[in-house]
């Protein structure tokens, strides 16, 4: 290790595989660490006084970069600002907690990178959070929900070993690692649609079409549960079309095999934030022909279950 090395680590990105929107009301939800993520490094800056940090995307390119001063943290200049006054606020959150974080005159060099394209949205930003709240050495729940919001099961997902059972009660996270690995995983993928959705925005419709509902949050929870104890794969995608009769109900929005694949021979179930990012895909035919599907549909990103999920 470079011994001018500050500080370094890695966080994996997040998959939720039931209870997207409702786990902010209680819902039990099943979150999936992936194999994905971003690493962070910090070095001796060459500059007294200033932060300088840049953004990696996955191929080695920069997509951000920007400065600020130390130990003040006001933003010096940027390629970015919206993305500058984010990363701001997460700095100041984690001081919050650690009035001595960055707290000093002392050049610094900061370097993200991702090793899966943004647009995929595995987490780009709760890795972020979750790593710079392990630098600072704080609770990254509070840093959270001051800066982006959410309920944090992606935060949970980012230092887990494997799949993992989430509850957030009264702003409380409540975690418990599960073993979801079913003898039919070699039949489920994970596609991603290329329509990048936002998360905010997502919660956002949620909340408006679907006040909190604790009826709805008992449903999926049980379908969580049940979910961990399939062993065959009918009974599961039975489960994910019921998890999707429920959550596209409440939103008011139609499900993503309609739109898209009403002639896939299996059940496509939506991922997160509706409309965009992933979907689970449970293939009923030969693992050949589920590939070419998507290949025939021009989605090039059909990722088998072993190899996204820890």
């Amino acid at each position: 290790m470079d011994k001018k090395l500050v500080w370094e680590n890695r966080a994996h990105g997040k998959l939720l595989l039931t209870g997207e929107y409702v786990v902010l009301d209680g819902a039990l939800a099943l979150a999936l660490p992936v194999r994905y993520g971003q690493r962070l490094q910090a070095e001796p800056g060459e500059i007294p006084g200033v932060l300088h940090w840049k953004s990696l995307d996955h191929v080695g390119n920069t997509w951000f970069e920007a400065t600020f001063s130390l130990p003040g943290l006001s933003l010096i200049n940027a390629t970015d600002q919206s993305t500058a006054i984010v990363l701001q606020t997460m700095l100041h959150a984690c001081r919050q907690q650690a009035s001595g974080f960055m707290n000093h005159k002392e050049g610094l060099q900061v370097c993200t990178q991702t090793d899966f394209p943004r647009e995929w949205g595995l987490g780009t930003s709760s890795t972020l959070i979750a790593l710079l709240a392990r630098w600072a050495g704080v609770d990254p729940y509070p840093v959270l929900f001051d800066t982006l919001g959410g309920s944090g099961y992606d935060i949970a997902c980012a230092f887990a070993e494997g799949p993992l059972l989430y509850r957030l009660t009264n702003r409380h996270p409540e975690i418990e690692a599960a073993s979801f690995y079913p003898v039919f995983s070699n039949r489920l993928f994970f596609v991603f649609l290329g329509k990048k959705q936002n998360s905010r925005e997502g919660i956002r419709h949620y909340r408006k079409h679907a006040p909190e509902n604790e009826g709805l949050a008992n449903d999926i929870s049980a379908i969580t549960r049940q979910c961990l104890e399939c062993s065959d794969l009918d009974t599961f995608t039975g489960l994910l079309l019921e998890h999707e009769r429920l959550i596209g109900r409440a939103l008011g929005l139609p499900r993503a095999q309609e739109l898209y694949f009403a002639d896939f021979p299996g059940v496509i179930k939506s991922l997160g934030a509706w409309g965009g990012d992933f979907v689970l895909a449970a293939g009923s035919g030969p693992v050949e022909e589920t590939f070419a599907y998507f290949r025939s549909k021009g989605y090039g990103a059909c990722i088998p279950y072993r190899k996204m999920v820890l």
